[in-house]
C-alpha cells in the first residue's frame, strides 16, 4: 500500500499549494475585473477548484466505479460547508461568516439547497425513469443542468440589482492596477487550474486502490477519504480568503462548488454506460441530505442577527461540524451493516 499512500499525497500537495496561489489570483481578478468577489467566488474559483471532482469522477466512472465518484460529489459537498465552517471558527471577529455581512450569499446557498434537493430525488426515481433521456444524459442530471444555468440568471441579476441599488458591498481597491497585473493575475490562475488539472487523475488512482485495499468500499470510501482530497482546492482558497478578508470570494466559492458539484453528474452520465444514478448505492441520498440541512443552517446563520449564540441550539459554524460529523458517521454504519 506505500506506492498508493506516496502517490495519494504527493499529488493532493501539489493541489493544496495550486489552491493557495488560486485564492490570490481570482481575488486579483476580482478587482480587477470589478465583477466583485461574490460573484467570481461562485462561478470562477468555485469552478476552478470543483476541476478534482471532475477528473476523479470521470475517471472512476470510466473504470467501472460510479459509487466513488458519486460518493465523492456528495461527500464533498458536506466537506465544503464543515470546511467554511471551520473557516468561521478561525476568524477572530465579532461580524462572523455566518452574518448578516455575508446575508448576500444566500441566493447563491439556496441555489445550492435546490440542486442537492434534485439529486436526491433523481437517484430516488431514476431507476424507474431510466428509459425516458435526452441523448445519453438522463432527465435527472438533464433536470439538474437546466436549474444551475437558471440559478446563474438569477444570481447575475440579483447582483446587479444590488449594485445598482448601492447595496452590495464593495471591494476596497483604491485604484484600478494597469494590463500587467491583469496578465499576471490570469496567468497565476491559469497555472493553478494547470496544476490541479495534472494532479487530480494520480489522486483518483491512488483513491481507487486505496479503496481496494481498505475493503471500506467505494460508496463510503468516495464520500470520505477521496471527497475529503478532492476538496482540498476549496479548503486552501477558502481558508487563504478568509486571511486576506475576501470574504465574500470565501462563502461564494463553497456554495458556488457545491451546485457545481451536482452539475458533474451530467458529464459522468454521459460517460457512463446505462443511466449513472440508477446504477448507485441509494445511501448517497443520505450525504445529499445531510448536506442540505448543514446549508440550511448555514444560510440562517447568514440570516440570523444574533451576534452571540448557544453552540448546536442556534445556528452557527458549530451545529454544521455537528451535522458534518454526524452524517459521515452514519453513513459508515450504513455501510458497514
Amino acid at each position: 500500500m506505500t506506492t498508493p499512500v506516496l502517490q495519494f499525497i504527493l499529488s493532493a500537495g501539489a493541489i493544496i499549494v495550486a489552491g493557495i496561489f488560486l485564492a490570490r489570483a481570482a481575488d486579483s481578478i476580482a478587482e480587477l475585473t470589478k465583477l466583485g468577489r461574490l460573484i467570481v467566488g461562485s462561478v470562477f474559483l468555485a469552478g476552478a477548484t470543483s476541476l478534482p471532482e471532475i477528473l476523479v469522477d470521470l475517471s472512476s466512472v470510466r473504470k467501472g466505479m460510479p459509487d466513488l465518484a458519486v460518493g465523492d460529489l456528495m461527500g464533498s459537498s458536506l466537506f465544503n460547508l464543515f470546511i467554511l465552517a471551520i473557516a468561521d471558527l478561525m476568524h477572530r471577529n465579532p461580524h462572523k461568516i455566518f452574518s448578516r455581512v455575508s446575508a448576500a450569499h444566500a441566493l447563491s446557498a439556496a441555489m445550492s439547497i435546490h440542486m442537492a434537493a434534485m439529486a436526491c430525488i433523481a437517484i430516488f426515481l431514476e431507476q424507474r425513469l431510466s428509459g425516458f433521456e435526452f441523448g445519453a444524459i438522463g432527465l435527472g442530471p438533464l433536470a439538474i443542468g437546466v436549474s444551475y444555468l437558471l440559478g446563474l440568471r438569477l444570481m447575475y441579476f440579483d447582483q446587479r440589482s444590488a449594485i445598482a441599488a448601492g447595496a452590495a458591498p464593495r471591494d476596497s481597491a483604491a485604484e484600478r492596477p494597469g494590463r500587467g497585473a491583469m496578465v499576471k493575475a490570469l496567468s497565476v490562475f491559469g497555472v493553478c487550474t494547470l496544476v490541479i488539472l495534472i494532479a487530480s487523475p494520480f489522486l483518483a488512482e491512488a483513491a481507487g486502490k486505496l479503496s481496494d485495499a481498505t475493503g471500506l468500499g467505494k460508496t463510503f470510501v468516495g464520500t470520505t477519504l477521496v471527497a475529503f482530497c478532492t476538496s482540498l482546492p476549496e479548503m486552501v482558497s477558502t481558508v487563504t480568503a478568509v486571511r486576506i478578508g475576501a470574504f465574500d470570494l470565501a462563502v461564494g466559492n463553497i456554495f458556488g462548488s457545491n451546485s457545481f458539484n451536482m452539475l458533474i453528474l451530467i458529464p459522468l452520465d454521459l460517460f457512463h454506460e446505462g443511466s449513472l444514478l440508477a446504477a448507485v448505492n441509494p445511501s448517497h441520498i443520505l450525504t445529499a441530505l445531510a448536506t442540505i440541512l448543514a446549508t440550511s443552517v448555514a444560510v440562517m446563520g447568514q440570516l440570523y442577527q444574533a451576534e452571540k449564540r448557544k453552540k448546536f441550539i442556534e445556528p452557527d459554524a458549530f451545529a454544521i461540524i455537528g451535522i458534518s460529523i454526524g452524517a459521515l458517521l452514519l453513513l459508515y454504519y450504513v455501510s458497514t451493516a
